[in-house]
């Protein structure tokens, strides 16, 4: 079987860099180029300082790679709102399904997912890709049910754009969803931003006598590997649009 031929772009960023590393020792996944204005015209392998030349173009747009008629299957998107929805929108027109973890995307959200459906392919748009935090997400719903009272804390480290972060809100929003019947205040975010961070979120509920705590921690932003390549294989499969991993790990 032929790999999945990947497009990267944004590859000097943290995420992208450490998504670099894990489709490079997968034989399931070619990456075949990067999109970055500042590594334009250099080779992937050294602009991020691996062991060497590999073979791997970066070029500056969207548009010049399309121009360079290299063929790639699935494009993955760590990089800020405003570039996300200015890269996209060409290569999703060219049948390239986005595997897209910027958030912050505001209405452009429904621009991009209504290119996918309208070019007949799929697309994953998540707050999040880390296996745990899609886990913590679902058992916070189940308890939900039973606790009236949550809160939600997120924290990340002092660069990060967004606040609340994306994570918080989707967990915020699918809290609120899952309360159903129950009488309850909304639910707060709160943002904490401090070096030494990296990606952090807590839930905690309250009740008589006792308190409920389901956390999750990633120290590393591998975390973020196996969720993308699992959706990676998703969008191909099923062409089909996801908003949450949850869709991609328990299809119906």
């Amino acid at each position: 079987m032929a790999p999945i031929r990947i497009l990267l772009t944004g590859p000097t960023g943290k995420v992208s860099r450490e998504l670099c590393t894990g489709l490079l020792a997968e034989r399931e996944f070619q990456l075949v180029a990067g999109i970055s204005r500042t590594g334009a015209g250099r080779d992937l392998g050294e602009l991020l300082g691996l062991s060497g030349a590999r073979g791997i173009p970066t070029f500056p747009t969207a548009e010049a790679f399309l121009t360079a008629g290299i063929k790639a299957d699935v494009v993955i998107d760590f990089t800020v709102a405003e570039a996300a929805l200015q890269l996209l929108p060409p290569l999703i027109k060219a049948g390239i399904a986005p595997v897209v973890g910027t958030t912050g995307l505001g209405d452009g959200l429904k621009t991009l997912t209504d290119l996918c459906r309208s070019s007949g392919i799929g697309g994953a748009f998540l707050p999040n890709f880390a296996v745990g935090v899609m886990l913590m997400i679902r058992w916070a719903e189940e308890a939900r049910r039973f606790f009236p009272h949550v809160e939600v804390i997120e924290y990340h480290h002092h660069t990060k754009l967004d606040a609340p972060s994306g994570t918080a809100l989707r967990t915020q929003e699918r809290l609120q969803r899952a309360a159903g019947d129950l009488t309850a205040p909304p639910v707060p975010v709160h943002s904490i931003r401090l070096p030494g961070l990296v990606a952090h979120q807590e839930v905690l509920f309250g009740g008589p006598g006792q308190v409920l705590t389901i956390r999750h921690d990633a120290p590393s932003r591998a975390a973020y590997t196996p969720g993308v390549l699992l959706a990676a294989r998703w969008v191909l499969r099923t062409k089909q649009v996801a908003m949450d991993l949850e869709e991609i790990a328990y299809p119906d």
